[in-house]
This record gives C-alpha cells, sequence and structure tokens, in this order.
C-alpha cells in the first residue's frame, strides 16, 4: 500500500467509525472561514473550493449565504457521502471532488482556495511542495488563499496523525512570493470534547 493508499485508508475509517459531532473539527458555523471568504468580497458566483473539506458545514454555510460556485475536496469519499446525505436537496448544488490533494487535477481555476483541514498534515517536502504547485496553477490571478492549520501552540497530532504547526510568520515564509499577504490571526477552536485547538489562519491574494 504506498502513502496515498494508505492515508486514504486512514480518513476513509475516520469517518466510518466516528459521528459527525465526535470529531475534533465539528464546526456548525466555522465564523473565522465565513469572515475572511466574505472580506475578500468575491461575487456570489465565483468558484470556491475548500479542500480537505469532508462532512464540515462550511459549505452549508455558503449556499446560505448565496455562494452557488462550491466545491468539496476530500481524500475520503465517506466523508464527502455523509455531507451530501446532510445536504439532501442541495447536494446536487455542490461540486463533491474525491482526491488526495497532492494528486489533484483541477478542471477549473477558483477565486478562493480555502483550506483549514489539509496542509498541516503534509509533513514531508515533497507533499508541501506538491501542494504549493498545485495551489499556486488553481488559483486565479487575484483570486485569494485562505489557510489555516495547527499553530506553533496547538496540537501536534490530529486523529493520530503527525502534523506541522505553523506560526503566521512560518505560513507567510512558506507561501510563493507570487501571493501577497492581507492578514492573519490565531484562533482557538472548541472541540467537542470540551478542549481548544489554537490555529494560525492567513490570507493572501494572488497577484
Amino acid at each position: 500500500m504506498d502513502h496515498v493508499e494508505s492515508k486514504k485508508k486512514h480518513w476513509e475509517t475516520i469517518y466510518n467509525t466516528k459521528k459527525l459531532q465526535e470529531v475534533s473539527w465539528y464546526q456548525p458555523v466555522p465564523e473565522t472561514s465565513i469572515n475572511y471568504i466574505n472580506d475578500t468580497q468575491v461575487a456570489k458566483d465565483a468558484e470556491i473550493i475548500d479542500i480537505g473539506g469532508g462532512d464540515s458545514f462550511l459549505s452549508d454555510n455558503l449556499l446560505s449565504l448565496g455562494y452557488s460556485n462550491v466545491s468539496v475536496l476530500d481524500i475520503a469519499e465517506s466523508a464527502l457521502n455523509r455531507a451530501k446525505l446532510r445536504h439532501a436537496e442541495n447536494a446536487d448544488a455542490i461540486t463533491w471532488i474525491v482526491s488526495d490533494i497532492t494528486e489533484f487535477k483541477p478542471k477549473t481555476s477558483y477565486d478562493v482556495w480555502h483550506d483549514r483541514a489539509a496542509f498541516h498534515f503534509l509533513t514531508s517536502e515533497e507533499e508541501i511542495q506538491k501542494y504549493l504547485k498545485v495551489m499556486q496553477s488553481a488559483i486565479k490571478l487575484n483570486g485569494f488563499l485562505i489557510l489555516g492549520t495547527f499553530s506553533e501552540n496547538g496540537p501536534t497530532k490530529c486523529s493520530g496523525i503527525e502534523i506541522k504547526q505553523y506560526s503566521k510568520e512560518q505560513l507567510k515564509a512558506i507561501i510563493p512570493k507570487s501571493f501577497k499577504f492581507i492578514e492573519g490571526k490565531n484562533v482557538d477552536h472548541p472541540t467537542p470534547s470540551g478542549g481548544l485547538q489554537n490555529f494560525t489562519f492567513c490570507k493572501f491574494q494572488k497577484l
């Protein structure tokens, strides 16, 4: 089993064995992500993709706000299937993409690339560079990158997997120079078990 297949199996198992409210990233209203996307002032028909979105509620919230071209990418098909069931008749309004982000071959360009789930799981330089190459090519000129990762004060593991922590300065340093840093902050995410996870959120624009 290669690395990608191993990752896929791990996440399929997580989504097949844990309920929606049991996963640490459960967040009915992802306020920071929504505010960052709204603040870009992109049109309601802008192309928005949520990387590693799984069955997160960001897509629900974006649809309710009137955004009409939302895509969700995840390595685990079971996660997307759970989200489709929750969306019910609105499921067809979302573009669902099953892919490992390092192997993603976009069929369109995006006005907003959002990720608060995938990037910090990439711990090898090879994976990180693959991600950055895909991301850079997939975002339109003047489009936005919104990246949320575990901070230097956040967890060192998630769902049994080692992660890579980032401060705002570290994210600014690793993102390609063709992207202008707009803003960044640290946010505490309360988990269903009662803990707090500290995230670093940054927004960039491709120039």
